[in-house]
């Protein structure tokens, strides 16, 4: 009898358990980035600073239980505010997961490996700095937080004989 289909083919945002909901992140850190909005045109820019609570080697929260005392606008993701954002990287599996689309072959729950979304270069892992060393945002602008990320492929391992 054929294994029944992972949980994210089969249900919606709304229908999955709170550990399901949780294990969508795949722990990439890239909506831990700050990000700037233009007042005049609404314009969305993304930076390379990660909140404080981000450890970003391991693209962690480091007191993820806490995190809302420590850091009254750290959003958390709900269904409906998936859907309405405009922030949330083209990676995410929240919004691949709203969108219709599937989760991407480095995705932990896919893989197998919490390491392949760090290995796949889709993380922020040594690539940002902390909000307590970075100054003003404007002067950390970057595109890629934003854009779909050219991921690496694994190399397959061959026979020889």
């Amino acid at each position: 009898m054929p294994a029944p289909p992972p949980f994210w083919k089969t249900k919606t945002l709304e229908q999955m358990s709170h550990d399901e909901w949780e294990s969508l992140c795949d722990g990439c850190g890239r909506c831990c980035l700050h990000k700037l909005r233009d007042d005049d045109t609404e314009a969305l820019h993304f930076t390379n600073v990660a909140c404080r609570l981000l450890d970003t080697h391991s693209c962690q929260c480091s007191d993820y239980p806490r995190r809302h005392r420590r850091v009254p606008d750290c959003v958390s993701l709900t269904p409906a505010l998936v859907r309405e954002i405009d922030w949330l990287p083209p990676s995410c599996a929240y919004r691949r997961i709203a969108e219709g689309k599937g989760l991407a072959w480095w995705h932990p729950l896919v893989s197998g490996d919490k390491n392949t979304v760090h290995e796949a270069g889709v993380s922020v892992r040594d690539r940002v700095i902390s909000e307590r060393h970075a100054g003003l945002l404007e002067q950390h602008l970057a595109d890629w937080p934003g854009r779909v990320p050219r991921t690496k492929q694994p190399k397959k391992e061959t026979d020889e004989c």
